[in-house]
């Protein structure tokens, strides 16, 4: 399916043509030329048939009305002090490259670097231009006022000017690597609004301009600005913010949070679904983006929340594919295949299973996932589950935690392999405050405790790391479950300093 246009874009292009201009008058005041209102003319208020075949018939008068050439300035700066006339060239700019909108440049996608053959003569003369994004670039940084219409409508020009530029005009290179991050930077500012319209028109143009390789790594080495925000929405639709992630990791919601207008935060399921294409398109460079992209957002908890609460096809389809093309590299799967059974997905697949799904695609991202994290699990030992769970960062009443055999035969061992890296991660996870997950706390203490009970010379070692210091403090927790499990540590301590 193809996407629709943002409502508030099409309304604010149609109130703009509606406006009457003075041409004349913006003619007699030097604003633009006679040459100017002429070709404007031509092609104002006419059929679309007829304005294609006016256009193709003179596409270099065309391209100098809107990128100037040959002595003569674009209109958008000769006009640069008249914002209405600014606002209305820049609804005709994109009324006159309509073959090409930006919308017709999304879904079906099969891959993401397909190339769209039929872009109009006159997008690929304006893309011939030595500088087809210059008039346009400094508009977008016309306002900080995110509801101006000059950077909005330019950002939906440039988007399908790029776009097309990505796969239509290899020799625009430079300029493109040169607007791109110009490009993001303003979309980044509409996706941080509280309007969900602005964020939908910033998703659906990242969503054009991620056609290649090129594009999508320039889009991750700004991903302060573009992926955060992006994933913000997410969290929102899962029912975590970012500092409170438990919804994510304890699965509490379920699909029922969700209905047709929307999820948790208010996330409509258009502008959750548009989101996640963009996360998928990114997806494609797994290789580049995979561990940190874990590392910063934990995507593997927030993906897995987000399936369980997914109502439509759709996004569930979406969802899966992403995960599959994150986990595929064999770099990815040390560190994202642990997290994803800590996160009990395996489970959740298979409550998939059960469900009427009939998207081909879909099934198959499923039965792929299911393969490779079954693959996983069948391979793992009780040892490798409570490592991938203290290595993934939080801590849970999974059975190792209060199996005295488990402490027994694997004490040593964790705090010796790889030169302590379990009990420093444990260290690390007990500094944390975890306001709405003491639970964390708890098993964390009661990991200690069996540490110190069946390694008691090894006491020296968790005091150097600060353990013995923080299960003390905590001690004084507002939480009864981590004063119980932190007492019961310091107890196993003051046993042995007696012995």
């Amino acid at each position: 399916m193809s996407l629709d246009p943002p409502t508030y874009l099409n309304s604010l292009q149609n109130n703009i043509r509606a406006r009457p201009i003075p041409w004349e008058g913006a003619v007699r005041a030097g604003t633009i030329t006679d040459n100017d209102l002429q070709r404007i003319k031509t092609v104002d208020k006419v059929r679309k048939e007829q304005r294609r075949q006016t256009v193709e018939a003179d596409q270099n008068a065309y391209r100098s009305l809107l990128l100037g050439g040959d002595g003569e300035k674009s209109v958008l700066e000769s006009a640069a002090k008249r914002a209405d006339v600014i606002q209305y060239m820049l609804v005709l700019a994109s009324d006159l490259i309509n073959g090409m909108a930006l919308w017709s440049l999304l879904l079906p996608i099969k891959n993401t670097d397909e190339t769209y053959k039929d872009v109009p003569p006159l997008v690929a003369t304006l893309l011939d231009h030595p500088s087809p994004f210059k008039p346009f670039l400094p508009l977008l940084s016309h306002s900080t006022n995110l509801e101006d219409p000059i950077p909005l409508l330019t950002s939906s020009f440039l988007a399908s000017l790029v776009s097309a530029s990505q796969t239509d005009s290899p020799r625009a290179t430079s300029q493109i690597d040169e607007a791109l991050p110009k490009l993001y930077s303003y979309l980044s500012t509409l996706t941080q609004s509280q309007d969900s319209g602005l964020q939908d028109i910033a998703v659906q143009e990242y969503s054009a301009l991620l056609k290649t390789k090129k594009a999508r790594e320039l889009f991750w080495k700004q991903r302060q600005d573009t992926v955060n925000p992006l994933v913000d929405i997410l969290r929102a639709a899962a029912g975590a913010g970012r500092d409170s992630d438990s919804t994510m990791w304890s699965g509490g919601a379920s699909i029922r949070s969700a209905t047709e207008a929307g999820l948790s935060g208010g996330v409509g399921l258009q502008l959750l679904y548009h989101v996640l294409l963009v996360i998928w398109q990114l997806s494609f460079e797994a290789s580049l983006i995979g561990k940190d992209l874990e590392k910063e957002q934990e995507i593997i908890a927030l993906y897995t929340q987000l399936l369980r609460l997914s109502p439509k096809e759709k996004t569930t389809r979406v969802l899966l594919s992403t995960l599959v093309n994150l986990l595929k590299p064999s770099q990815n799967r040390s560190t994202l295949l642990p997290t994803a059974t800590t996160v009990r997905l395996p489970a959740l697949l298979t409550n998939l299973k059960a469900r009427h799904l009939t998207d081909e695609d879909l099934l198959e991202d499923l039965k792929n996932l299911t393969s490779m994290l079954s693959d996983y699990t069948s391979s793992q030992t009780t040892f490798d589950e409570y490592a991938s769970e203290v290595l993934a960062g939080r801590l849970r009443w999974s059975p190792p935690h209060r199996d005295a055999n488990f402490w027994r035969d694997n004490a040593r061992k964790i705090l010796d392999e790889n030169q302590a890296e379990l009990p420093k991660k444990l260290m690390e996870i007990m500094q944390k405050k975890w306001e709405d997950e003491k639970q964390v706390l708890a098993v964390a203490c009661n990991d200690v405790a069996w540490l110190v009970k069946e390694a008691p010379e090894k006491r020296g070692q968790l005091e150097k790391l600060g353990v013995k210091a923080r299960v003390m403090e905590l001690m004084a927790d507002e939480n009864e479950g981590v004063r119980w499990e932190s007492l019961r540590a310091v107890g196993e301590w003051l046993r042995y300093s007696f012995e």
